[in-house]
């Protein structure tokens, strides 16, 4: 009976997300572009690029079109995203492009952790899409790092079981699975740097409203890291980092996505009051030494409610979709998929999942022709039925 409560409920949270989303679409922007758009036509195909309420755009349209489309989902990004005749469609959904497939990008008109906005306003992109070059063949969702949590998203508020928006999806790297597990954990990292650095960095809550990354700063904490090398070596253990610089260069990256959560939510979302930390060094001592000393936060109850809300899967993926990581990821654990795992399996969908790993370092490092070949299982499963073996991307 529990179980059957918590599926209405989340049913009901995405379907909220989903008509608060598409409300904003439809009072951000028709699907008309503010201003003459840019159109290049060359022996390759179609560019055109242009903006849609407050948002960016970029259409690729190749000559050997195939009538299918690819809905691309950029990453987080501290600026805003600005697309240009002159410049590439991009690495990873160049490989769509290159398989005849037309391809669409929304710059969003929100920085930062932005699934709402992300999420509406390439829903109106794909819209005025179908309003100017027809109605795709078929479409599939893609897009790496948060595209990959808005792939996720887009794949779960995919239609009502009769019409499909989206055939796929290709989730690539992507922070999938719910936001507040997902960022609470940047949280109670930062909170434990705090522990063994104190005042490196500043408030915690709140950050404080000019915190900026720069060299200068990530060069202090490594010097800071390098001065204390069993508080380094915590460190590296709990963010499962390899190195000093790597530390050094994603505190300040969480810190700073932990002040745009702080500014979207109207307070702070995050509470490591429950967070137990272990695995600092092989001597449990130091466990307890940092869970007795660490600083622990409670947070706004209606900010935690915004991040909640922003984005808590149901796992009602109803169509395939495969997940690529590399096996060490500095920014997005390649273990992180697990916990959507069992939400899909839960919501009575698990082989509609597949995850696979390259032998890689680094976040979303894959090569171009790793993309394109996990895309081409994509289309494989779509089209046959039959999904692609878990594990090492052949």
């Amino acid at each position: 009976m529990a179980k059957d409560f918590r599926r209405r409920l989340l049913c009901c949270v995405a379907a909220a997300y989903l008509a608060a989303a598409t409300g904003r679409a439809d009072a951000q922007a028709s699907p008309t572009p503010t201003g003459e758009p840019e159109v290049l036509k060359s022996s390759a195909g179609t560019v055109e690029v242009g903006v849609l309420g407050r948002a960016e755009y970029r259409i690729d349209v190749p000559a050997n079109w195939n009538r299918g489309l690819v809905v691309f989902f950029h990453g987080y990004s501290e600026s805003p995203f600005r697309f240009r005749l002159d410049s590439s469609i991009g690495a990873q959904p160049n490989e769509m492009f290159k398989r005849g497939f037309a391809v669409i990008q929304s710059g969003y008109s929100e920085t930062g952790w932005a699934l709402q906005a992300g999420y509406a306003d390439t829903e109106v992109l794909r819209r005025y899409f179908i309003k100017k070059y027809g109605q795709p063949r078929e479409s599939y969702a893609a897009g790496g790092s948060m595209g990959g949590a808005l792939t996720m998203i887009s794949m779960e508020l995919n239609g009502d079981g009769k019409k499909f928006t989206y055939t796929a999806g290709l989730d690539l790297c992507g922070a999938v699975g719910p936001s507040y597990v997902h960022l609470n954990r940047r949280f109670a990292i930062r909170a434990a740097f705090d522990y063994y650095f104190p005042g490196l960095f500043g408030s915690l809550d709140p950050v404080p409203a000019d915190f900026q990354e720069s060299e200068a700063l990530r060069s202090k904490v490594l010097a800071a890291l390098r001065s204390k090398p069993e508080a380094a070596l915590a460190m590296r253990e709990l963010t499962l980092l390899h190195s000093d610089v790597e530390v050094s260069r994603v505190m300040g990256y969480f810190t700073y996505v932990i002040a745009d959560m702080q500014r979207k939510a109207g307070g702070n979302p995050f509470d490591n009051r429950n967070w137990l930390y272990t695995g600092t060094s092989v001597n449990t001592t130091t466990d307890y030494a940092l869970n007795d000393g660490v600083r622990r936060y409670a947070p706004d109850t209606r900010a935690r409610d915004y991040l909640m809300a922003h984005y808590w899967p149901t796992g009602r993926l109803t169509r395939p979709m495969l997940a690529l990581h590399t096996i060490y990821d500095p920014l997005i654990p390649a273990n992180s998929l697990t916990l959507y795992a069992s939400e899909v399996a839960r919501a009575g969908y698990a082989d509609n999942l597949v995850q696979q790993y390259v032998h890689r370092e680094g976040h979303c490092t894959f090569t171009p022709e790793e993309v394109g070949r996990a895309f081409d299982e994509v289309v494989n499963w779509a089209h046959t039925g039959k999904a692609p073996q878990p594990g090492f991307l052949h």
